[in-house]
């Protein structure tokens, strides 16, 4: 280097999301073999992950800390998996609801995650404007409620983990039959094979109980800050699920239920 050469610095960006352990004190996320993330490969069928999370983990334990310490500060930027040890990450599989006390939080970061599922209380996380779930490769799909975080403009996703993604478009898990009736389900401990979430308390779109007018899923693939992410929508009747928008352009253009359907080939590079 010479007098007056002018040195570029390059800034990591995830440097300091995976937390004071490293990989070899063991693996911090699982294998998800639900479709090939590498190339085209065509599968008929696919399902949701079916893992509940344990409560009782400690892991889970410490997140719920986590959430509540940064609900009483206020802070801006949530980043609880460098909190936790890579067996602790391994045993959160979701993120708990009291999410939704995150009302100041701007930045989300959840880099490397083991997480299968969002719930949707992030719709409460009404200051989001960053949200950053990359290289969380068992997370496939997102709840329609974060279309209610209206102040989203950025969002750092791995595409090919996600169903219906432009690069392999890999199936949709096939949704249930429309209920006109969950008298018989217990909406607070359903079975996340079958619906895709262990709890369904309002509709998606409306917001209001589920109960009256039974439960009725789709699945719609929008854009959301800087990326289409696949959106799954419990509603509360056949009017809500006909409120939702046109499907994101290149994708499947309306709202469906998944299974065997048409997708725009892949846009494999």
């Amino acid at each position: 280097m010479t007098d007056g050469e002018v040195v570029t610095r390059y800034v990591n960006r995830w440097g300091d999301t995976s937390g004071p352990a490293s990989e070899r004190s063991g693996p911090r996320r699982e294998v998800c073999r639900c479709f090939d993330q590498v190339r085209p490969h065509p599968r008929a069928r696919v399902g949701f992950h079916a893992e509940r999370q344990d409560t009782s983990a400690p892991g889970w334990l410490r997140l719920l800390e986590l959430v509540d310490e940064a609900a009483d500060d206020g802070r801006e930027e949530f980043r609880p998996l460098v909190e936790l040890s890579p067996e602790e990450r391994r045993q959160v599989v979701t993120l708990p609801p009291s999410i939704a006390t995150l009302t100041a939080v701007r930045h989300l970061m959840l880099y490397g995650s083991n997480l299968v599922r969002i719930p949707p209380e992030i719709g409460a996380m009404t200051s989001l404007e960053e949200f950053t779930p990359y290289t969380s490769y068992r997370l496939h799909w997102f709840p329609y409620e974060i279309t209610r975080c209206r102040k989203l403009a950025r969002s750092t996703v791995s595409t090919r983990a996600l169903f219906g993604n432009e690069k392999l478009r890999p199936p949709f898990p096939r949704l249930r039959p429309a209920r006109g009736s969950v008298a018989d389900l217990d909406l607070e401990s359903l079975d996340a094979r079958r619906w895709g979430a262990t709890a369904i308390r309002s509709c998606g779109v409306c917001d209001g109980p589920i109960a009256p007018g039974g439960l009725h899923q789709a699945w719609i693939s929008l854009r959301v800050a800087t990326g289409v992410l696949p959106l799954l929508v419990s509603a509360c009747s056949p009017a809500c699920v006909a409120r939702l928008p046109a499907g994101a352009e290149g994708y499947v253009p309306a709202a469906h239920r998944g299974g065997r359907l048409d997708q725009p080939a892949p846009d494999w590079d």
